[in-house]
C-alpha cells in the first residue's frame, strides 16, 4: 500500500487477487488464482520485499525514520509494517485501499468524518451499542440527521432516501445481536439510483472478509473490527477499512494522518499473524456454531442463526455471503432465566465482544448494548432475556455439554424421563405445543369432555386513565414516581356473534373497525399459556410476526394497527379447549388519545378483561341466592356500587393487570408498569424501577386522599421514545448536571408520598404543599427539556392572576397533557373562565378528579325488580334461566334475547358516554 503521508497523491490499485503464482505457467493449464484460505496464510506485497527474506513480516518499531523525501518519515503518517498490514487486508477483502486504525470504533470515527453538518444518514433499527453511541453524538453534537429504519425489509428506506440529501447509508448484516438479514446488494442498487452521491457503508464484523465481502455487492467502504476474527485472540484492538474509491480513500487517508489514529507497529505485527489463520478458525466456528444452534432450536427456543432452515433471511444471507457465522442468539422467554444460565456455564466465558477463539456467552442487554437507553431497545425489539452465544474453536462436544448442563443447573431444562441422556426444555416448546393442541382438539371432540357453554352475554368493562403527578422521565432512571387515577375512562363492550368471525371497532383511532375469519389467524406460529400459567416475560417475537405480516390491515394507520395487534395477540395466546370465541369488540374512550394519560393502558385494561371474559379464564364470583322471594323488607343482596369497597377479587384484578402488561409490552416495548396498574387497582401508587439505589416495585399510598384537577390537553402530538432517549442522552453527557435533577426529584416524590398519606396534615396544608412541589417538578423537568411552549403557554395562562395556579406537564411532555391543581376554595367562576381562555387558545381542558376507582365490569347478576334498568349482561345461569330470586328484564326475559347494546354504545356522544354507561346497572369496580 502506499503510505498516508501524502493524501493528496493517487493511489495505486491493487487487484483482489495479486500474489503471483509460481513460474513458468503453461498455456495450457494456466493457474487459477489462489483461493481465500491461501491468500489469508501467504503474506506478500511484491512492492515492498524484505531485505533479508524474512519469513514474517518485521516489527519496524520506531516513531521516526532517517532520510529526506524517503517513502517514510513518521509512523504516524505511515510504517513498513503496516503498510504490509493494509495491502494484506486489502487483498483478502476484494479492495483496492486498506487502512488499519486503533479500534472498529476509531474506523467508523474516520468514516463518518466524510459527513457534514445538514447529511442525512440511514442505519438500521438493531446496531451494535457503540455504533448508536457515536450516531447519537453526531446527532446531537455535529448537526447530522439519522433516520433509524427496519433495514430487513430493503424497501423500508425508500421514502428516506433524498437525492442530495442523504450522504450515508450505514448497514450490518447480520445485525448484532439479533442476527437479521440485510440484502446489501439490492440496498445499495436502490440507493444508487436514487441519491447517486450516497455513501454505502457496511460492518462486516460480524462475517469477516473470509464469509462476506460487501464490495462485491455494491458497497463503497467496508469496515471491520480487526479485534474480532480477523485478529482471533483478543489480544489487541485494531479496526480495519477498505474500499475500491480512490476519492473516498483519500478522504480517509487524510482523517487517519490528521487524527493519528492508524494502528501501531506491534499491533499490526499482532494482526498479521492472527489473518493467516483467519479461514481455519472460522471453518471451526461456524461448524460449531451450527451444531449448537440445531441443538437449541431442537429444545425449542427462538434462536436467531442464519444458518437455521427457519430463518427468514437464510436465502437473502446465502446469496451474498459464504457461511453462516460463528455469533447466534436466543430467548428463554425469562430475564431471571437467562441470566441463570449465562452464571451456570463454565467453559463459556462471560464477556462482552466475539471473534476470539475462545467462546464466548453474554447477555447484551446487560452487556454489550446497555449503553443504548432501555425505551430504545425496546422499541427496536431487542429482548431483555436474550442471549447471545460467540463460538470459538474448542472441541464441539465439550462446547455442548457445558451448555446443555448449565441449561439443566438454571432449571431451563430437565432430564427426558425415557433417557437420561437426552434433555427436554421445562418451558413449553414447538412439539409440545403440537402436541397439546392434538389432545385438546381430542378432548374438544370427545363426547366425555364437558364443553364449555356458549357465551352469549354483553360483556362491559371499563378502565380509568391515569396521571403521573410526578417523577415523569426520572422514572425511567429508578427514581420514584407517584401516579393516580383520573375519572375519565376508556370502556370496552363485547358483543356476541357465533359466525366464526372476530371483530373489533375502535372509535377513538379514526373510527378503525376490522373483521377477521377465526380460522384463518395465524394459529401455527401461537404457543397458547395454560390456564393458571403466565405469559413468558417477553413477546413471543413468532407470533407478532406472524399477526403482523399476515393478519392485520396493510393500509391501517399505526394507532389502530397497534391496537389491533395487542387484540390478537392476546386473543390467540389465551386459546385453550379447542374454544375460539366468536365475538365483536367495542373500544371508547373519554381520555384524549396520546395526551399522556394513559389512554393506551386503560384500553389494554378493558381488552385484556374482555378477552378473559371471553375465554373463561376468569369469573366473577357468584352471589348466592337468597332462600325466599325477596319482598320489600327483604330484598335479598343488591350490589352496591364502590364506594371505598373492593368488589372484583384481588386475584382476578392481578390477572388481568398481566394481561395488560403483556398488552402494553405490545404497544410500547417496555413499559414501567405503572400505567396498567394504575388502570386496574385505581387510587394513587408509588413505582420505582431498578437502577437508582432504592428497591424496586409498586406500592399503593394509602387514604390517598381525592384531589381536583384540571386536565388541558395541547393538542401537540409527541414521540415519547424519542424523548425519553434524549434524557438518556443528556445524561450521558453532563452524569453531574441530571443526576443532581433525579436526586432532586426523588425528594419531591418522597415528599409528595408522605403528604398524601399524612392522615392529620389539614386539607389546606396538603394543597399547599402538593402546588409548591408541583412548581419545584416541572422546574426540573425544564432542564431535562422536555417541556413545550404550549405546555408553557397552559402552564403560564393558569398561573396568571387571578387564578394562580400551579401547573406541571403530566408523562412524556413534548406537548401531550398538563395537569393544574385546583383548590377546594377556588372559585367555580373562575374556573370557567379559565377554562374557556384554554379554549379560546386551542386548547382541550378536562375538569377531574384524582384517585378514584380502578377496572370496573358491569354486573353479570340481574337486579331486583323494581330497579328500572337491567344490566346488559343477562344472569350467570344454565339454560339461559333465572336464579331463585332475581328477576331479569321487566319483561322478564333475558338480556341475550334483547336489542343488544352495541349501537347504542357506539353512537353516543362522548359528553353523553359516562352518565349513559353508569345508567346501565350496578358495576362492581377493583
Amino acid at each position: 500500500m502506499t503510505p498516508a503521508i501524502n493524501p493528496t497523491a493517487k493511489l495505486p490499485k491493487i487487484g483482489p487477487y495479486d500474489l503471483p503464482t509460481p513460474e513458468p505457467e503453461s498455456p495450457l493449464r494456466p493457474r487459477k488464482p489462489y483461493r481465500f484460505s491461501t491468500l489469508c496464510a501467504t503474506v506478500e506485497n511484491p512492492s515492498q520485499k524484505d531485505q533479508y527474506g524474512s519469513s514474517s513480516v518485521p516489527i519496524y518499531q520506531t516513531s521516526t525514520f532517517k532520510g529526506v523525501g524517503g517513502e517514510y518519515d513518521y509512523s504516524r503518517s505511515g510504517n513498513p509494517t503496516r503498510t504490509h498490514l493494509e495491502h494484506h487486508i486489502a487483498k483478502i477483502s476484494s479492495a483496492a485501499h486498506g487502512f488499519a486504525v486503533s479500534s472498529g470504533m476509531a474506523a467508523l470515527d474516520v468514516i463518518t468524518r466524510l459527513l457534514k453538518p445538514g447529511d442525512e444518514v440511514i442505519c438500521g433499527d438493531d446496531l451494535y451499542g457503540g455504533t448508536n453511541r457515536l450516531l447519537t453524538y453526531l446527532k446531537t453534537q455535529s448537526g447530522v440527521i439519522v433516520h433509524h429504519v427496519d433495514t430487513t425489509d430493503a424497501d423500508s428506506i425508500q421514502p428516506f432516501v433524498k437525492a442530495g440529501k442523504t450522504a450515508m447509508v450505514l448497514l450490518e448484516s447480520p445485525t448484532n445481536p439479533l442476527l437479521k438479514i440485510i440484502d446489501i446488494a439490492k440496498i445499495a442498487a436502490d440507493v444508487k439510483t436514487r441519491a447517486p452521491e450516497a455513501i454505502i457503508v457496511v460492518d462486516n464484523t460480524m462475517m469477516s472478509p473470509y464469509v462476506q465481502r460487501p464490495l462485491e455487492h455494491g458497497a463503497d467502504i467496508v469496515y471491520d473490527s480487526a479485534t474480532k476474527y480477523l485478529s482471533g485472540h483478543h489480544d489487541l484492538m485494531a479496526g480495519v477499512i477498505t474500499c475500491n474509491r480512490d476519492d473516498l480513500a483519500k478522504q480517509m487517508a487524510f482523517v487517519i494522518n490528521a487524527v493519528g489514529n492508524a494502528l501501531t507497529p506491534f499491533d499490526c505485527f499482532l494482526l498479521l499473524r492472527g489473518t493467516k489463520t483467519l479461514a481455519i478458525r472460522m471453518d471451526r466456528q461456524q461448524a460449531t456454531a451450527m451444531q449448537v444452534a440445531n441443538m437449541l432450536d431442537r429444545l425449542g427456543f427462538k434462536v436467531h442463526y442464519p444458518g437455521l432452515p427457519n430463518h427468514p433471511g437464510r436465502d437473502i444471507h446465502e446469496r451474498i455471503a459464504d457461511g453462516y457465522g460463528a455469533v447466534l442468539s436466543f430467548t428463554t422467554g425469562d430475564k431471571a432465566l437467562s441470566e441463570r444460565i449465562v452464571g451456570a456455564t463454565r467453559l463459556w466465558g462471560i464477556s462482552v465482544s466475539f471473534g476470539c477463539v475462545n467462546s464466548l456467552i453474554s447477555m447484551p442487554c446487560v452487556m454489550s448494548h446497555a449503553s443504548i437507553d432501555p425505551a430504545v431497545r425496546a422499541a427496536r425489539g431487542l429482548p431483555e432475556d436474550l442471549i447471545r452465544l460467540c463460538v470459538g474453536i474448542e472441541d464441539p462436544e465439550d462446547l455442548l455439554d457445558d451448555l446443555e448442563r448449565a441449561l439443566l443447573e438454571a432449571g431451563a431444562t430437565t432430564i427426558a424421563a425415557t433417557d437420561e441422556h437426552q434433555y427436554v426444555r421445562v418451558h413449553t416448546h414447538r412439539e409440545e405445543v403440537s402436541i397439546s393442541r392434538a389432545v385438546e382438539k381430542l378432548a374438544f371432540n370427545d363426547a366425555t369432555v364437558p364443553v364449555r357453554p356458549r357465551e352469549d352475554r354483553e360483556w362491559f368493562v371499563s378502565a380509568p386513565g391515569k396521571v403521573i403527578l410526578f417523577g415523569e422521565h426520572a422514572v425511567v432512571h429508578g427514581v420514584t414516581a407517584v401516579a393516580a387515577s383520573v375519572d375519565l375512562r376508556c370502556y370496552g363492550l363485547t358483543t356476541p356473534r357465533h359466525d366464526g368471525k372476530l371483530s373489533v371497532r375502535f372509535c377513538d383511532l379514526n373510527d378503525f373497525y376490522h373483521e377477521w375469519d377465526i380460522d384463518g389467524l395465524p394459529w401455527d406460529a401461537v404457543t397458547p399459556v395454560e390456564v393458571g400459567g403466565e405469559h413468558p416475560d417477553s413477546v413471543d417475537q413468532k407470533l407478532v410476526d406472524a399477526i403482523s405480516n399476515r393478519a392485520l390491515p396493510s393500509g391501517a394507520q399505526s394507532k389502530p394497527r397497534a391496537a389491533s395487534l395487542a387484540f390478537l395477540y392476546m386473543y390467540m395466546s389465551l386459546i385453550h379447549g379447542g374454544e375460539k370465541p366468536s365475538f365483536h369488540f367495542t373500544a371508547r374512550s373519554t381520555l384524549p388519545i396520546g395526551a399522556g394519560l394513559g389512554s393506551s393502558a386503560s384500553f389494554s385494561v378493558c381488552a385484556a378483561t374482555a378477552l378473559l371474559l371471553l375465554h373463561q379464564r376468569i369469573k366473577l364470583p357468584p352471589i348466592p341466592a337468597p332462600t325466599r322471594e325477596p319482598t320489600d323488607n327483604e330484598p335479598g343482596h343488591i350490589h352496591v356500587t364502590h364506594q371505598g369497597r373492593r368488589a372484583i377479587p384481588p386475584d382476578i384484578a392481578e390477572e388481568v393487570n398481566r394481561w395488560a402488561f403483556v398488552a402494553e409490552k405490545l404497544l410500547h416495548g417496555n413499559p414501567s408498569g405503572v400505567d396498567n396498574s394504575v388502570a386496574v387497582f385505581g387510587g394513587a401508587l408509588a413505582y420505582t424501577r431498578a437502577g437508582f439505589g432504592r428497591k424496586p416495585g409498586m406500592a399503593p399510598i394509602h387514604g390517598f386522599k381525592s384531589l381536583r384537577f384540571l386536565l388541558t390537553d395541547s393538542k401537540v402530538p409527541r414521540d415519547t421514545k424519542a424523548l425519553v432517549a434524549g434524557v438518556g442522552v443528556k445524561k450521558a453527557q453532563e452524569p453531574e448536571l441530571v443526576n443532581g435533577i433525579l436526586h432532586a426529584i426523588q425528594s419531591i416524590s418522597d415528599e409528595a408520598r408522605r403528604c398524601l398519606a399524612d392522615p392529620e396534615l389539614s386539607r389546606e396544608d396538603l394543597l399547599s404543599a402538593l402546588s409548591a412541589l408541583i412548581i419545584e417538578n416541572h422546574a426540573h423537568l425544564i432542564t431535562l427539556g422536555v417541556s413545550h411552549p404550549s405546555l408553557e403557554a397552559i402552564k403560564a395562562k393558569t398561573a396568571a392572576k387571578p387564578y394562580m395556579l400551579s401547573t406541571k406537564l403530566t408523562g412524556a411532555g413534548g406537548g401531550g397533557c398538563a395537569v393544574t391543581l385546583v383548590p377546594d376554595s377556588f372559585q367555580e367562576d373562575n374556573l370557567r373562565d379559565l377554562v374557556e381562555a384554554l379554549l379560546q387558545d386551542d386548547f382541550q381542558p378536562y375538569m377531574t378528579s384524582v384517585g378514584g376507582s380502578g377496572l370496573g365490569i358491569l354486573s353479570p347478576y340481574a337486579l331486583p325488580p323494581r330497579r328500572p334498568l337491567a344490566p346488559a349482561t343477562p344472569p350467570e345461569t344454565p339454560n339461559q334461566q333465572q336464579e331463585p330470586g332475581f328477576a331479569g328484564l321487566e319483561d322478564n326475559t333475558s338480556a341475550a334475547s334483547s336489542e343488544p347494546l352495541r349501537s347504542q354504545f357506539e353512537e353516543k356522544s362522548t359528553s353523553e358516554l359516562s352518565d349513559w354507561v353508569e345508567s346501565h346497572g350496578p358495576w362492581l369496580y377493583v
